[in-house]
């Protein structure tokens, strides 16, 4: 009888070991979507499945999602490390996110850096929803990608949304559009801190200056360095709503038609190299402080500083 246990425990054994390899092997490095793909396919190149959710559960761990042609791929919740890439050229991968968020990271470890690039996210201007959604996880990189049309209030109606319950963490969003959004980009986290870098990014309202609607919300632990980029015709083009335990640091960047290009509230900003023009007022201070470098512009709005002074700190 020990004998016959002890062979069915090998069995199971081996079972067991085989369904896992069988699972291991399933997962490809390299992933594929097409427009006339199957999500039954194993998303190989030849056989591409129809959905990037359908191919998450294919792609192993750090792998990558390939698009082979142009076509809407559908939402998707990201629980690992991962590129989610649209392709350029011949492809261009489209997340049409209808009533709901078009891509949620949601990463329990806190380990995944999930890089997206190359894809349009319409939200259709309904009013549930966020384009991007970072919950949980180690990174998000964004480029190349094309976001707009989410509307709302609370957490929905944000191009990118960062929800972090924990920090350090960083975001990077580079050559990217966000059109049509109530928020462009809110980044917050409710211990230690997100630091973000945004890169050549345009950012423009649902609207001209309507009533609750920013560009970058940085929240409490919110901290950017906002580079080359522009941000027009929102009610702040960049609110510090976090406080002192926020802030924004201007390079190169153009805001334009704000109602208030700059509403630091009781943040240190910095700014080089930047331009403030046709805001109603260009910056707006409640207890913090405004360091310009002597090379930004101030033109054409009604009022360049409320609430404080411009600190001057020129190299000489």
């Amino acid at each position: 009888m020990s004998k016959l246990r002890f062979s069915f425990n090998l069995l199971a054994v081996a079972a067991f070991v085989l369904t896992v390899t069988s699972m291991a092997s399933a997962q490809a490095t390299r992933t594929w979507v097409s427009g006339v793909g199957d999500d039954v396919n194993p998303c190989s190149r030849t056989a591409p499945c129809k959905t990037y959710a359908g191919a998450i559960s294919k792609t192993a761990t750090n792998g990558e999602i390939s698009t082979l042609d142009p076509g809407g791929f559908g939402a998707v919740t990201i629980t690992k490390g991962m590129t989610i890439d649209g392709t350029t050229g011949q492809g261009f991968g489209s997340i049409l996110a209808s009533g709901t968020s078009g891509v949620i990271i949601n990463d329990a470890t806190g380990a995944a850096v999930v890089t997206l690039r190359n894809l349009s996210i319409n939200g259709a201007s309904t009013t549930a929803g966020s384009g991007i959604r970072f919950l949980a996880g180690k990174a998000l990189i964004v480029e190349d990608c094309d976001i707009f049309g989410f509307i709302g209030t609370g957490t929905v109606g944000r191009g990118i949304s960062v929800e972090l319950a924990a920090g350090p963490r960083n975001v990077s969003v580079k050559d990217t559009n966000i059109t049509n959004c109530t928020v462009g980009i809110r980044l917050g986290t409710t211990t230690s801190f997100v630091a973000a870098v945004f890169d050549n990014v345009n950012i423009d309202a649902t609207g001209n200056q309507v009533a609750g609607t920013t560009g970058i919300d940085l929240a409490a632990g919110g901290f950017a360095v906002i580079r080359d980029s522009s941000i027009s015709r929102f009610q702040n083009g960049i609110l510090n709503s976090g406080g002192a335990n926020s802030g924004a640091s201007l390079i190169g960047t153009t805001l334009f038609s704000n109602l208030n290009g700059l509403n630091a509230g009781a943040s240190t900003s910095r700014s080089s190299m930047s331009s403030f023009l046709s805001n109603d007022t260009a910056v707006v201070l409640s207890g913090g402080a405004f360091n310009s470098g002597c090379d930004n512009f101030f033109n054409g709005n009604s009022s360049d500083i409320t609430g404080g002074s411009i600190t001057n700190n020129c190299v000489k």
